[in-house]
């Protein structure tokens, strides 16, 4: 169980309201961030604006605070990532593409993944070779970057703290506890949100192996989805509950082409 909303949105505050707090990145996820949405102090956030940098369920929180500041936000590796004893180098170069400097760059593949429970066994890690991104659906777009956890995602439905997704490009992933069906479902969800009609591209993390995805089970449930048609689509990308984690800004500038090597080029940061 989580600590208490007061705790936690007492910590959030001190953070951003301390001058010598140059970035806050959160230890680990959960599942109930959400709860904390309705009692932030978001001009306080706005006023002391800095790095906050999480994934999975700090997706509610970091969306939020962009849709309710214009603050661009990170999902990317937790604290807890970098104390990885393997396979650290992607993550920490990507964090720093992302976070330490201000030129675009392309997120990039990584030579290996995992999808083992590194931080029971940090000696008997298993390295799987990466195939690469795949061009889904093909084509070329810019948009603003919104995104995530899927179901956590989903869980601003219906809330201020749900930005509208007109010209913007979906960047998707899920974790174990999904299979093909709750994708499905979960993405069909997202795109009956407003401005889905006006998405302009998507990128959808690894899925970890226990989802039994497969590649044509998620073609299957691209091509049923109307607001996705004739747009670029890639899957596969380093981000999500597998290792290693690329970070990503919400709120930021994405640009897709699928006939580049680089197809997906992070643009404002």
């Amino acid at each position: 169980m989580s600590s208490s909303i007061r705790s936690r949105v007492a910590d959030i505050h001190e953070a951003f309201n301390d001058s010598s707090v140059k970035a806050i990145l959160t230890v680990i996820g959960g599942f109930n961030s959400n709860q904390l949405l309705p009692y932030l102090d978001y001009d306080l956030i706005s006023e002391n604006p800095k790095i906050l940098c999480g994934f999975s369920d700090i997706t509610a929180l970091a969306t939020a605070i962009y849709t309710q500041t214009e603050l661009i936000t990170y999902s990317g590796a937790h604290f807890s990532s970098f104390s990885m004893e393997k396979g650290l180098d992607y993550v920490m170069e990507s964090f720093s593409d992302c976070l330490l400097q201000k030129e675009p760059f392309a997120l990039k593949e990584s030579a290996t993944w995992s999808d083992d429970e590194w931080y029971l066994d940090q000696e008997n890690r298993n390295f799987i070779p990466n195939e690469g991104l795949v061009v889904m659906q093909p084509g070329v777009a810019e948009g603003i970057i919104i995104g995530g956890n899927l179901c956590t995602l989903n869980l601003l439905q219906g809330t201020e703290y749900m930005p509208n997704l007109a010209g913007t490009i979906l960047f998707i992933e899920d974790d174990f506890m999904t299979i093909p069906e709750t994708f499905d479902r979960d993405l069909e969800s997202l795109l009956s949100q407003p401005g889905a009609d006006e998405i302009e591209g998507m990128v959808i993390g690894r899925f970890q192996q226990k989802t039994a995805m497969t590649a044509e089970k998620l073609a299957y449930i691209i091509e049923t989805k109307t607001a996705l048609q004739k747009i670029p689509v890639i899957s596969g990308a380093d981000f999500g509950h597998t290792q290693p984690i690329a970070t990503f800004p919400i709120g930021g500038t994405a640009r897709i082409d699928t006939n580049q090597t680089d197809k997906i080029q992070i643009i404002r940061h």
